[in-house]
């Protein structure tokens, strides 16, 4: 990268508002520290005005205020803009909707013409398949619906407000029950095509998550707060959330508990939900799963998927049922009349 690339690269960085540390840039950059300083004076003999902290949390960053004049793209970067807002369209709701695409004109208006002829083409050169749906966790999908736009729009106007909200959320545990919430709200999470948000729940006085498919009415409060510093949504990444909702649904609602072969439940922990269920080997070679799903819809399903040398053993009440949705399977399987 030439020293013209890295300055304007640096100053891109610096455009944040943040203080980056020499060492950040140096790492961002493949460079020495004495070659970002070098930058970095010549970015403030070109007028550009860089503010610098001392101390073992400073850094630079751009003075309050100062606005750059505006970059133009090259094809190449128009390209790869073109790829991540086709892929947020594929979503079936995204937090902010109407403000991309007010958004989306403004970038087209300022592009040169060269852009805006590959933004025409957009459509036919760049496809996103979404999401098929996922059979055997049909509860975790979900239907577009203009309740869940406004929980979306709604959560996100309060993080940027810095504002609590208010809303109901539907609970399938609890037959639909809509249950109050005032939340103050950290982050939202999309995974596997749900949105998520994530706050601190003032009843609780605990970082909670609640799909925002079922949530109802939300309003944002006049009541302010200061969000945590350490809060960051990639702590809940990689599945965390969930093991951590699970946990919570235990103590709730109780746990299910299968016992499986050893090889049912390797298979099983390498399901993106089931892995997370507690696994207790029995000491006989077979092991214990408990998991926070108590209701048949999901239970049957499971246990017939994993197949012989699985076994249903809490709730009582369900392993009865299964046993008598089995038995007259097998009865079907057993008439030789068809």
């Amino acid at each position: 990268m030439n020293p013209i690339d890295r300055a304007l690269g640096i100053l891109l960085l610096l455009s944040g508002g943040k203080l980056v540390s020499a060492t950040t840039l140096s790492d961002r950059f493949g460079v020495s520290l004495r070659t970002i300083y070098r930058d970095v004076e010549r970015l403030i003999e070109l007028g550009v005005p860089v503010e610098a902290e001392r101390g073992a949390e400073g850094g630079y960053r751009l003075a309050r205020g100062y606005h750059q004049p505006p970059v133009a793209l090259t094809r190449r970067e128009t390209a790869a803009l073109l790829v991540a807002l086709a892929f947020v369209r594929s979503l079936q709701t995204t937090p902010l909707a109407g403000d991309l695409q007010t958004a989306e004109r403004k970038l087209v208006a300022a592009l040169p013409g060269s852009a805006k002829d590959l933004l025409g083409r957009a459509e036919r050169i760049i496809g996103i398949e979404p999401l098929p749906v996922d059979v055997f966790h049909a509860s975790t999908e979900a239907a577009p619906a203009r309740e869940w736009q406004a929980a979306l729009d709604g959560f996100m106007d309060g993080i940027l407000s810095g504002c609590r909200v208010r809303f109901d959320h539907q609970s399938p545990a609890r037959g639909g029950e809509l249950r109050p919430h005032e939340v103050e709200p950290y982050g939202v999470l999309f995974d596997r095509n749900l949105w998520y948000l994530a706050g601190r729940s003032v009843d609780a006085d605990d970082l909670r998550l609640y799909r925002a498919d079922r949530v109802r009415n939300l309003v944002v409060s006049g009541l302010r707060f200061r969000p945590p510093r350490e809060f960051s949504v990639e702590a809940l990444m990689g599945g965390a959330w969930l093991s951590r909702a699970m946990r919570r649904w235990a103590e709730e609602d109780g746990l299910a508990e299968i016992r499986v072969t050893a090889e049912q439940a390797r298979r099983l922990s390498q399901d993106w939900y089931y892995r997370h269920a507690l696994f207790t080997p029995d000491g006989t070679g077979r092991v214990r799963v408990r998991l926070a799903a108590t209701s048949a819809d999901r239970l049957y399903p499971l246990v017939r998927w994993l197949g012989p040398g699985a076994e249903l053993v809490a709730p009582e009440d369900l392993r009865q049922g299964l046993a008598d949705e089995l038995a007259a399977l097998a009865d079907r399987h057993r008439d030789t009349s068809r």
